[in-house]
């Protein structure tokens, strides 16, 4: 049993990062320009596919009467306040989101991995933590992008 108590709380942790990505990104929209709907649809996306993370993670321990957390990490409230003083020094307020947001994907990455070395949890935990960490880091990589344009971009301006 204490495998299932040890995986229940890995992956109520990696709850607790989906929470943060999805209120960090809700933070990001709504601070936005209304002319980047570029980034807003992004950003919209990234909040769907952390609720599908996390559903799937929910789905995952529902079974085991568990605790399923809806709450957010002190880390990631962290981050949103990270967010919002970069945000009032910037001059640049399109890629001091995605810096933003590049750092909140680095965060959720470090969480992914964390919870793949935690020993005692089950195999399937394993590989759907697995399976999520490589989405993110699609999404990560994404962003990051992003970010790099903006600023060859600003280079070019």
């Amino acid at each position: 049993m204490e495998d299932l108590k040890k995986t229940a709380e890995v992956l109520n942790d990696l709850i607790k990062i989906n929470n943060d990505r999805i209120a960090g990104y809700e933070k990001a929209i709504a601070e936005l320009p209304v002319a980047d709907v570029d980034l807003k649809a992004l950003f919209s996306s990234l909040i769907e596919q952390s609720e599908r993370l996390k559903a799937e993670l929910q789905q995952h321990i529902s079974g085991w009467q568990n605790k399923v957390e809806d709450q957010t990490t002190t880390s990631g409230k962290i981050y949103r306040v990270w967010m919002d003083i970069k945000q009032t020094f910037s001059m640049d307020d399109r890629k001091a989101v995605l810096e933003s947001c590049e750092y909140g994907e680095d965060a959720a990455q470090k969480a992914y991995r964390e919870a793949e070395r935690e020993e005692g949890i089950s195999t399937p935990a394993r590989a759907l933590i697995a399976n999520q960490k490589t989405q993110l880091l699609a999404s990560h990589d994404h962003i990051k992008q992003g970010s790099l344009l903006e600023t060859c971009l600003k280079r070019h301006r």
